[in-house]
């Protein structure tokens, strides 16, 4: 093959590469309810707000369970502290009642209620590892 053959050739494959193409037939129309669909499926919306839910119950769940049910058995573990729930720190110290309050009517200074500190805190450890538990299992099933 001569060289003017090739450069014909050559020529004729940038001349079929530049050819315009016929345009891609148009979409049909959606409509908004099929694009809410799409919208749904494509940013997996159902399923973050079923997390959020079950989520926001299960923090709820464990709230109970620490504040009914743990702070009184810590309570019970260390002798004359009574419900961990219900402990108040007063300052400047003061005797204080089963339920935290001062026993003195005219007491003037400052109840630190450290008891619903210390339930949330204990909340916030007991769904952070069941949260950890679920994601582990979950990672070891394959699901993503």
């Amino acid at each position: 093959m001569s060289k003017e053959d090739e450069m014909l050739k050559e020529l004729t494959k940038i001349r079929e590469l530049l050819a315009s193409k016929p345009a891609p037939p148009p979409l049909p129309p959606k409509g908004v309810w099929n694009e809410f669909k799409d919208f749904l499926s494509k940013y997996k919306v159902m399923g973050l707000a079923v997390a959020f839910i079950m989520g926001l119950y299960l923090g709820t769940l464990v709230q109970a369970l620490v504040t009914g049910l743990v702070m009184p058995l810590i309570g019970l573990a260390i002798p004359g502290l009574g419900n961990l729930a219900t402990l108040n720190i007063p300052v400047p110290y003061t005797e204080l009642n089963s339920e935290g309050i001062p026993i003195d009517p005219n007491y003037a200074g400052q109840l630190f209620g450290i008891g619903g500190f210390v339930a949330a805190l204990i909340t916030f450890a007991i769904v952070a590892f069941v949260i950890f538990i679920l994601v582990k299992a979950t990672k070891r099933w394959g699901i993503e």
